[in-house]
C-alpha cells in the first residue's frame, strides 16, 4: 500500500506529508476480502479524497499476536519512520489464552517504542465474545484504557462497535464468525476515522 493521489500535498496546503504505520492482525490485513476492500485501504481513498496528504503502511499479518508486533514493530519504524502508528492487535492474544498482563505488557511497550521514535499512537481496541466469560470481557476492554492511559496513546474503546454488538451481528462476519465481511469495513473505517484524523493534525 502507500498509495497516495498526485499533487494530495499541494492541495492540503501543508508542507509534510503525515505516514501512517498500520500494525495488525488478520482484521487489518484483509482476511477472506478481496484486495483494496478492507479498512486500511479504504482509508487510504479517503485520505485521498479529503486531500490529506498522507501515506499508510499496512504491515497487518493475520494471526499476529502483539509478542509479534512488539518484534517487527523495530524494523517497521526504522524503515518507514511513521508519523502516526496505529496498532490492532491482542485479539489473538485471547484467542490463544495467552495472559492479558502479557497482552497489555506488549501493547504499552509497543506504543512507548512508538513515540520514542516520534510517532503519535492510536490504539484500536477490541472485546471478547460472550462466551469468554463477563469478568475476563471486562477486564480485556479494560486493558486498552488502561495501556492508552498510562502511555497517553488515543485510543478507538472497541473497533467493531455497531458491528459485533449490533443486534444482527452474524450478517457482518464471514462463515467462521470471527472475521467481518467486506460490507462491514466502511463501519470499522467510521470507528477509527475520528480519531486517526486527529492523530494526523
Amino acid at each position: 500500500m502507500g498509495l497516495n493521489p498526485a499533487g494530495a500535498a499541494t492541495a492540503a496546503g501543508t508542507k509534510s506529508k503525515a505516514n501512517v504505520l498500520v500494525l495488525g492482525d488478520s482484521l487489518s490485513a484483509e482476511y477472506g476480502l478481496k484486495r483494496g476492500s478492507g479498512w486500511v485501504a479504504l482509508l487510504e481513498q479517503k485520505l485521498g479524497a479529503e486531500k490529506i496528504a498522507a501515506t499508510v503502511t499496512n504491515a497487518s499479518i493475520s494471526g499476529d499476536t502483539t509478542s509479534g508486533g512488539r518484534t517487527r514493530l523495530p524494523a517497521l519504524l526504522a524503515k518507514h519512520r511513521p508519523t502516526l502508528v496505529v496498532i490492532e492487535l491482542g485479539a489473538n492474544d485471547a484467542l490463544r489464552g495467552l495472559p492479558i498482563a502479557l497482552t497489555q505488557d506488549n501493547l504499552t511497550a509497543m506504543a512507548l517504542l512508538a513515540q520514542k521514535a516520534g510517532a503519535k499512537v492510536l490504539l484500536l481496541g477490541m472485546q471478547m465474545p460472550p462466551n469468554y466469560g463477563r469478568d475476563y470481557g471486562l477486564r480485556f476492554a479494560d486493558m486498552y484504557a488502561g495501556v492508552a492511559k498510562t502511555t497517553r496513546a488515543a485510543l478507538v474503546p472497541f473497533m467493531l462497535k455497531g458491528i459485533a454488538d449490533a443486534p444482527d451481528s452474524l450478517k457482518w462476519f464471514q462463515a467462521d464468525r470471527i472475521h467481518p465481511k467486506e460490507e462491514a469495513h466502511p463501519l470499522i473505517l467510521a470507528n477509527v476515522w475520528p480519531e486517526l484524523k486527529k492523530g494526523l493534525q
